[in-house]
């Protein structure tokens, strides 16, 4: 999953109560299926910075709820609003994580990039700009190798 930084980034996560944030707002069909379809509690998630200078997996996270409707998508208040949706027929979908670690050091493109599991990753893929991607088992423990952390999720299903 990928945020800026300045909207919503990993110390922003780690501050919450319980650690836990709802991953609202997301507008992309594609994304949406990944929520609603794929993603279950207990997943792990790499949490990565984008639109900074030096774009990284910054840190990890659990999902802790299996996807609901967002409830953003229904405010008319909310940045978010979309008059699509509906109670009775949602169309936007979110998921709860909850904060796991900080990677000792940010991995950035070019260490992706570099490395044989994770160079083709999608994050990676030019004009990919999907704030929530798929992530193989092999690249959640290539990720874990190269920061030199342990796995930090105990039960449930990987990525």
């Amino acid at each position: 999953m990928k945020s800026e930084p300045g909207c919503y980034g990993l110390q922003t996560l780690k501050d919450e109560p319980e650690q836990i944030t709802c991953w609202d707002g997301v507008r992309n069909y594609q994304a949406r299926n990944l929520l609603r379809d794929r993603i279950r509690v207990g997943d792990g998630v790499l949490f990565y910075h984008s639109n900074i200078r030096w774009p990284a997996v910054v840190g990890l996270a659990e999902v802790v709820r299996d996807s609901y409707p967002d409830h953003t998508a229904l405010d008319p208040n909310a940045d978010h609003f979309d008059p699509k949706s509906s109670v009775d027929n949602p169309v936007w979908y979110m998921v709860d994580i909850q904060y796991r670690a900080t990677l000792p050091r940010p991995l950035t493109r070019v260490d992706l990039a570099g490395h044989p599991v994770l160079s083709g990753m999608g994050v990676l893929k030019k004009g990919n700009r999907l704030s929530v991607q798929p992530v193989s088992a092999a690249e959640w423990r290539a990720i874990l190798e190269l920061s030199g952390l342990p796995d930090p999720l105990t039960g449930g299903r990987r990525p």
